[in-house]
């Protein structure tokens, strides 16, 4: 039969993996047990072959599947401060930390409990006590199904597998309907690339639109050299037949721009003006 104060001290002084003694940082599994966080990353990097296979961590796929814990040290306690000459009694029973609301010493003798959003460790009479939906250390939410025992019995260890398989299979299939809402939607953005729609042809007629204004603006500024470039009217395919088109036919121009020309009512002279055909030149008055 095992000596259950020897149970006790390795199920809470040392790492279930390595069988090291549990030193900061220690991780709690799923299922309650404790380990150094160096081991747990130790076995997850180790990919070969011949890997022997572990128990107590086949369960643990990542490091996602462990939660770091944030412990309270016991002021009392003082195992690695002072050197053990065999001389005193070594009390095996005095534990490293304690539950932060209580007191109580986190050595096997009380169930303790961690909080699997926050790694908070509290004893379970301390949550019972003081009931809460938030932590009473950290202050995060947290529901009941995020209460897993520390190394709990049998019984404890059947509802926390319970509860991990559940989650497991919840996030799996989470993941797999985002996957697929994912292909819906770029199978979506396919078929409409592939499909000209309306707003397809009205941008290309836009762009046709903007391409013959462009044209338009440099036609026009050729033609007037005083600045009016922004005036209507219809552009032909050759710029030449737009530059010597008559003002007759542009009954759509400005005042100011049919004054350039010599066809302009303003140009014409009345016959007071005009000089006789005998006369030097055409403008001798």
């Amino acid at each position: 039969q095992v000596d259950k104060n020897a149970e006790l001290v390795a199920r809470w002084h040392y790492c279930a993996l390595s069988q090291e003694k549990l030193c900061r940082p220690i991780v709690a599994c799923e299922l309650g047990r404790l380990y150094n966080k160096d081991a747990i990353i130790e076995f997850l990097l180790d990919k070969s072959a011949d890997k022997t296979p572990m128990e107590a961590a086949s369960h643990i796929k990542s490091i996602k599947n462990v939660t770091e814990l944030n412990l309270a040290d016991n002021p009392a306690w003082s195992g690695d401060k002072e050197s053990i000459k065999g001389d005193k009694y070594d009390d095996i029973q005095s534990a490293r930390f304690i539950c932060p609301v209580v007191g109580l010493e986190m050595n096997g003798r009380h169930r303790f409990c961690f909080l699997r959003n926050c790694g908070c460790v509290f004893s379970e009479r301390a949550l019972k006590e003081i009931k809460s939906d938030v932590c009473h250390k950290c202050g995060v939410p947290f529901q009941e199904e995020d209460v897993i025992i520390l190394n709990g019995n049998k019984e404890d260890v059947e509802v926390l597998k319970k509860r991990m398989e559940d989650r497991r299979l919840k996030s799996k299939l989470e993941k797999k309907s985002k996957k697929c809402k994912s292909a819906e939607s770029a199978s979506q953005q396919d078929t409409a690339e592939d499909c000209p729609g309306p707003s397809k042809a009205k941008n290309g007629k836009d762009c046709i639109n903007s391409s013959s204004g462009e044209k338009r603006q440099i036609i026009f500024t050729k033609s007037s050299d005083n600045g009016n470039s922004s005036v209507p009217g219809k552009v032909n395919k050759a710029s030449s037949t737009t530059t010597k088109r008559s003002i007759a036919d542009s009954e759509e121009k400005s005042e100011a721009y049919k004054s350039i020309f010599t066809s302009h009512s303003s140009a014409k002279r009345s016959k007071e003006e005009c000089s006789n055909w005998i006369t030097h030149t055409a403008y001798y008055f």
